[in-house]
């Protein structure tokens, strides 16, 4: 078993902190790593590019765990805006509530909210796939283009707004539906998907026949004068 490492905020700077995470190697043995005291601190465990296990035990502010990649990291708590951010692989885990443009532009890996996720949800995703436990706020998956959004509660108004292919699965009752995003049909490729997701989100006591599925209607992939107002 790995020996962790701990850093106590309340003593040692931030960014000496991730002049350590950011020095490691690829193959190293320091891959166990848990940070006291961040009391909201912003931009903690930040562009983690390491197979290593990083938990933060307490609130976070703005940008936690962005540019993740390959690490594991999971925060005890509350998360500021942007948690997850640009995330490129790995898992970030939200323990409680996440706030706004939770896995922002996320290119790859696997951002889990315990808790609610704040508007915009997802904005401009583009390959991540993010589970929320909770309910997530106006505009989640604005400009969506790849990935899976999966909430288990409610969403807010204009969900999935100006979506690509980003696929938009949500258990609860949709406020309303963003320009050019609308109800699909799910077969059994998007319910192995769903399945698939909330196992790794380790939410697996929900039944994906209880999740409608949401995606791009595509009539606003090319400009036409008729939907000048969409735009």
């Amino acid at each position: 078993m790995p020996h962790s490492e701990t850093v106590d905020l309340a003593s040692v700077p931030l960014r000496e902190l991730h002049e350590q995470l950011h020095g490691l190697p690829a193959d190293t043995h320091r891959t166990s790593w848990q940070i006291l005291n961040p009391r909201g601190r912003h931009a903690v465990a930040v562009g983690l590019d390491a197979p290593i296990r990083v938990r933060v035990r307490g609130h976070v502010g703005y940008y936690a765990a962005g540019m993740n990649q390959k690490a594991i990291v999971t925060i005890e708590g509350n998360a500021g805006p942007g948690v997850a951010e640009n995330m490129m692989s790995g898992e970030v885990r939200v323990l409680g509530n996440a706030s706004m443009a939770a896995g922002a532009t996320g290119r790859g890996g696997l951002l889990v909210v315990r808790g609610d996720a704040g508007a915009r949800c997802g904005i401009s995703m583009k390959g991540i796939d993010i589970v929320v436990r909770g309910s997530v706020g106006h505009m989640s998956a604005f400009m969506g283009q790849t990935g899976n959004l999966v909430v288990c509660g409610d969403a807010g108004e204009a969900l999935g707004d100006s979506l690509y292919e980003a696929r938009l699965f949500v258990r609860g009752a949709v406020k309303s539906l963003g320009a050019d995003c609308e109800r699909k049909e799910m077969n059994e490729a998007d319910r192995a998907t769903l399945a698939a997701l909330l196992l790794r989100a380790e939410l697996s006591e929900f039944d994906v026949r209880d999740f409608a599925l949401y995606g791009s209607a595509r009539s606003l992939y090319h400009f036409h004068v008729d939907n000048v107002s969409s735009y």
